[in-house]
């Protein structure tokens, strides 16, 4: 069975995830001792104490919401925020105000960091400056004055996960660059094996029947020269490569997922789509009977000139296979100029009597006429069709940048 790659799913936000879990407990935890032996006598002991109860079963019990960014919600964080301030605020129902003005803990004290580290590992700095702030303000509410303590630990907090927040945004948009760039090195090596493998088996095959086609004469050498011209409309397929596929990426629970879509079709494009190579529209016309000779870098045109330059051509082989005989050749030449690209072609056929064109428009043949100058007509460019009896057709196609 041959190996396939995918790319798997990675996550560098992970580790900050399972960091997050155990942070919350550990400061739920410091939370409580520190304010039983911060305060051994404080004024209203069952506020204190309902507080925690509840803040202990709340991180206990959401622990799996902290597990990853899908469990994560935005209801999760606004409810964890919430009890975040609501401790901060009732601090003084649970302490008097000469401890708290001296400097003395909140409730949650530094577990309130947790929940502002939620928010910048979810959603990055923008929701940490967010939750910063709502932080600030409730340390500055429940004191009832700026003091050189609240500012430090608000700047404090605020920096960190900010820092933290950008650092997740900066890590992902790194993560999805990988994973794309894995899948497009999974997808050529995909490539490159389907190339091996029927270039083993399909083409040799059809080399053989053009071959033993060609030898036996007859309605064989027919199956032969059609044996022939799928060998080399099949090699040129593998040559050149399928049609590149485009990716999105996903921010998935688990890290930067990258999926194939769909190509949209271009023929609702505008002006302001993006050009389009020519040589893959010409490249289905090669032949055993058809010579396409191109350059190396792709020629670019708007997608539905390039389409219509490519029917045109489609037009002139249809009349060299009509008019010029079974045993006629042809040959495409694309030259990509500054200002234009010319696509000439050329057969060895007998060539267009003179007055022929004109004779074919007056009985309502106007293959030339609309197929191939109607077409480069409406795209702004020219045909035009050289022949001299007994030496061939030459069909010039101009179509400007």
């Amino acid at each position: 069975m041959a190996r396939r790659e995918r790319v798997m799913r990675m996550s560098v936000e992970q580790p900050l995830w399972r960091a997050l879990s155990g942070y919350r407990v550990l400061t739920m935890l410091y939370a409580i001792g520190l304010f039983g032996t911060a305060h051994q006598q404080p004024d209203h002991p069952w506020v204190a104490i309902s507080y925690f109860a509840v803040l202990a079963v709340w991180t206990l019990g959401t622990l799996p919401r902290v597990a990853n960014a899908a469990s994560c919600t935005r209801g999760f964080l606004v409810c964890d925020l919430t009890i975040a301030l609501v401790g901060i605020l009732i601090t003084p129902l649970a302490d008097s105000h000469e401890r708290i003005v001296n400097g003395g803990p909140t409730l949650p004290s530094i577990w309130t960091a947790g929940a502002v580290l939620a928010y910048a590992i979810k959603g990055g700095w923008r929701w940490a400056a967010f939750a910063s702030l709502l932080v600030g303000v409730a340390n500055v509410v429940q004191r009832g004055a700026f003091s050189r303590d609240t500012v430090h630990n608000v700047l404090l907090v605020c920096i960190a996960s900010i820092a933290i927040g950008y650092v997740v945004e900066v890590a992902r948009a790194s993560e999805r660059t990988l994973a794309r760039a894995l899948e497009i090195e999974a997808a050529t090596r995909e490539r490159e094996r389907l190339a091996r493998d029927i270039h083993d088996s399909v083409l040799q095959v059809l080399a053989m029947v053009q071959r033993r086609g060609t030898a036996i004469g007859g309605e064989a050498a027919e199956l032969g020269r059609l044996a022939g011209e799928q060998e080399v409309a099949l090699r040129t397929l593998v040559t050149a490569g399928l049609v590149p596929a485009s990716y999105a990426s996903e921010d998935a629970s688990q890290g930067a997922l990258v999926r194939a879509v769909e190509e949209p079709d271009e023929r609702g494009d505008g002006q302001d789509a993006a050009p389009r190579d020519l040589r893959p529209l010409l490249a289905v016309h090669a032949g055993s009977r058809v010579t396409l000779s191109e350059p190396g870098a792709p020629v670019r045109l708007a997608p539905h000139a390039a389409r219509e330059l490519a029917a045109a051509v489609g037009a002139a082989l249809d009349n060299v296979r009509g008019h010029a005989g079974p045993g006629a050749h042809a040959w495409i030449l694309v030259e990509d100029e500054p200002d234009e690209v010319i696509v000439t072609v050329r057969d060895d056929g007998p060539g267009i009597p003179e007055g022929r064109l004109a004779e074919a428009e007056g009985e309502g043949r106007l293959g030339v006429a609309q197929s191939i100058r109607g077409r480069l007509r409406d795209i702004g460019g020219t045909a035009e069709l050289i022949s001299v009896p007994g030496q061939g057709t030459e069909v010039e196609l101009r179509v400007p940048r």
